[in-house]
């Protein structure tokens, strides 16, 4: 039986896929992704979310019973709109106007948002307050939220629990924490999603990290273009047209599940139906306030 794949984390409508998304799309749905959350970064790039997610727009209107009915429903993506820590400092006046009114638009999530002190050259300042405008935006209208988090897992889980959260959960996306903070961040109601990029050398510390998240806020990412697997693994190799750089194909979604089922000996088809659900739980639609 074919298995039923969710990416809960990646950037479709990157530029440096040079307007390839359709064919990316089309590799994407032979291999069995039934859906995907695309992640805007800035106001720039927030109408190209919209756009990459509008043809397949309509199916996200569904309910969680919906989405699991039919295995011959299209390939479906839930836009993500959201000021990332990298570019806060270019945002507008109106940045957080120009948010909501995305949000206003179609049934979206929030993200992909955070702090950052490992960016070399990235101001702190006014990390935290941008944050905390989005978490609180997420938490009003229970919509799922994306977080990035490098180098300030301590305030992070400070803020967290300080502020107000989305009743559903967020997902903190390629958490790189230590162990020891899974379990703070799960009673907060996080999820963690694992990149293939974990697979690597030199990742052991975040894989045994990873075997100590809960199984039932497990949930599986490309981060594509971004975050690409080991060459041995990486079954749709891609490049930058403009750069010939590597990218990582989204369609690489399938690799990651049978990294993820090595990782925590688990077969794959009981790994997919797991994280299934999990993903259900985090951003199905009917779960709305």
């Amino acid at each position: 039986m074919a298995l039923r794949l969710y990416d809960a984390h990646n950037h479709l409508q990157d530029e440096r896929f040079g307007g390839r998304q359709a064919e990316l799309l089309a590799d994407c749905a032979r291999e069995g992704v039934v859906c995907m959350v695309v992640n805007g970064s800035c106001e720039a790039d927030w109408s190209q979310v919209s756009a990459v997610a509008a043809p397949r727009q309509s199916a996200v209107n569904s309910t969680e019973t919906d989405v699991r009915r039919s295995a011959e429903t299209p390939l479906r993506i839930i836009p993500c709109f959201g000021y990332h820590p990298w570019y806060i400092h270019e945002r507008t006046q109106d940045w957080l106007k120009n948010l909501t009114r995305f949000l206003d638009e179609v049934p979206s999530a929030v993200g992909e948002i955070g702090l950052d002190r490992w960016k070399p050259g990235l101001a702190y300042e006014g990390q935290e307050e941008v944050f905390i405008a989005q978490l609180r935006l997420a938490a009003e209208r229970n919509l799922p939220v994306s977080i990035h988090c490098l180098q300030a897992w301590g305030r992070m889980l400070d803020l967290l629990k300080s502020e107000p959260r989305p009743a559903r959960g967020f997902l903190l996306h390629s958490y790189g924490g230590p162990q020891e903070m899974v379990k703070p961040f799960a009673d907060l109601g996080a999820y963690f999603s694992l990149p293939g990029y974990y697979a690597h050398e030199g990742k052991e510390r975040q894989r045994e990290t990873f075997k100590a998240v809960p199984r039932d806020r497990l949930l599986i990412e490309t981060d594509s273009p971004d975050q690409s697997l080991p060459d041995a693994r990486n079954r749709f190799p891609l490049t930058d047209s403009a750069t010939g750089k590597p990218l990582n194909h989204p369609a690489n979604l399938v690799a990651v599940y049978e990294f993820a089922a090595e990782l925590i000996g688990e077969p794959a088809e009981f790994l997919a139906a797991r994280v299934e659900g999990n993903f259900l739980r985090l951003f199905g639609f009917d779960q709305r306030a």
